[in-house]
């Protein structure tokens, strides 16, 4: 049986900053307008760009400070979601909506609020809840007086962060994950770690890894919490797979495949399913002049608390060549171009065996059950008469379905859930537009914040509802 979903971030969703959140990471990132390095530019901030996010200037545009208007139109986006019928929701806490600063000992009380109206929704509608308790978004107060995850003090001010939420809403929860994307602190450290760009490489790879190795040890001690508080639910890993291909045949192509999928793709992932770090980061780690001190006490925590099932998001493939070849962008890294595939506005190579192949790799890799956390296609829909005529979105679900099931019925990959990526429209994580939509359901809100902000069903919401009432006829039958 596989659970079909959608999911929203909280900080690319709900807004509402000046309802007393906290400043968080992803607030001081800055629209940009779209070039070929404004992905790049809002994805490395120095501390002069926080300095200036900080000042409220009227003349920059903060995109994460708006979302999709998500704290103003809960209601009404919960009522869309139970309408759509999808039977699983991921969805984030902001931790500065809980914990401004993240070192109170009391959450803000209409934080707590805001969220209880998601939980209680969803246990009343039999939705299943997929927690992401951390997704990108790092209290900037902890980065500039700690350091954020190069810290260890991290650690523990998130366990603070996970006993709330254990002791609040853990009743209400199926699946959890602790860190969204982990892999993503290696290739774009900013989102993934809160780590400020530092300006010599050797000291960026110190550090990232450092905060890396500091979230695994916070991922293992919240699994270790939670079973001393006897919290229900399974823990999971989340990586950003690529699947990844060689562009000739040329032993050389193959070779550098395997040495970007370790590094790139499983490393993160070994560490936190199999409870400790795998061989090939020994060399790693000494070509690169990273030295973690990872003690005993580490070694063991790791070891006793790894997690219950894996999942990933999945967007698009890549390939990878030893000679230069033509380029394009991808979900968080750019790749070599496909000569075989087609690709998306934004360069991201449409590829939906791709999504097979990844779901084999991984199953074959743990062997525990399998979600696809996000995924989807992010396209520059237009709104005429109140409507979204999005055919390239249901194209791609088609596609992409069609491989799951295969995934599942015919390789015998234990898929638990789907979980299309943004299922509202929400600012892209990547580039910082609201132009790049993934949703069923458009927000009309710009790359500015100019809009109504109305909410509207495209032709892909009905599709995707009338696609999971077929899928629960079928499982009564």
């Amino acid at each position: 049986m596989i659970f079909w979903g959608g999911a929203t971030a909280a900080s690319q969703y709900e807004g509402g900053f000046a309802e007393k959140k906290g400043m968080d990471t992803q607030d001081c990132r800055p629209y940009l307008p779209r070039s070929n390095n404004a992905t790049v530019q809002t994805r490395l901030l120095s501390q002069q760009t926080i300095d200036e996010a900080k000042k409220n200037n009227d003349q920059i545009y903060y995109p994460f400070r708006v979302g999709a208007k998500g704290y103003e139109h809960l209601e009404e986006d919960l009522n869309l979601l139970k309408e759509l019928g999808i039977q699983i929701y991921r969805f984030s806490l902001s931790w500065t909506r809980l914990f401004p600063k993240g070192i109170e000992e009391e959450p803000d009380k209409d934080g707590v609020r805001y969220y209880d109206q998601i939980f209680e929704f969803c246990k009343k509608n039999k939705i299943k809840i997929f927690l992401t308790m951390n997704h990108y978004a790092v209290p900037l107060y902890l980065v500039e007086q700690y350091g954020g995850w190069t810290n260890r003090l991290m650690i523990q001010y998130y366990l603070n962060l996970a006993e709330f939420v254990f002791k609040h809403w853990g009743e209400y929860v199926d699946y959890w994950l602790p860190f969204n994307e982990i892999n993503a602190g290696y290739f774009s450290p900013y989102n993934g770690t809160g780590l400020v760009k530092p300006e010599d490489r050797a000291y960026s790879n110190q550090k990232v890894f450092e905060s890396l190795h500091h979230q695994f040890i916070a991922n293992a001690k919240t699994i270790q919490l939670a079973k001393k508080l006897k919290v229900r639910g399974q823990f999971g890993a989340m990586i950003s797979c690529f699947c990844y291909y060689p562009l000739t045949s040329k032993p050389e192509d193959n070779f550098k495949l395997v040495k970007e999928e370790q590094i790139n793709q499983w490393f993160c992932s070994d560490v936190l399913m199999k409870g400790q770090y795998p061989y090939y980061m020994e060399s790693f780690f000494e070509k690169n002049n990273v030295d973690l001190k990872i003690t005993e006490n580490d070694k063991q925590i790791l070891r006793e608390f790894p997690c219950d099932f894996i999942s990933f998001s999945y967007y698009s493939s890549s390939v990878v060549t030893t000679e230069e070849a033509e380029k394009t962008a991808g979900n968080l890294v750019v790749t070599t171009k496909n000569p075989y595939l087609k690709a998306s506005e934004w360069g991201w190579q449409i590829d939906a065996v791709g999504l097979r192949t990844t779901l084999n790799k991984v199953y074959d890799r743990y062997n525990c059950p399998v979600i696809i956390s996000e995924n989807g296609f992010g396209a520059k829909d237009v709104l005429v008469n109140k409507q979204v005529h999005d055919s390239y979105r249901i194209d791609y679900f088609d596609s992409h379905f069609k491989e799951i099931i295969k995934a599942k019925k015919e390789d015998g990959v234990d898929v638990r859930a789907y979980i299309a990526w943004g299922i509202i429209d929400i600012v892209s994580a990547g580039s910082c537009e609201m132009d790049k939509r993934y949703g069923v359901i458009y927000v009309d809100g710009d790359n500015e914040g100019n809009g109504t902000y109305h909410r509207y069903k495209k032709d892909s919401f009905y599709w995707y509802q009338e696609f999971i009432k077929k899928q629960n006829e079928r499982k009564r039958i």
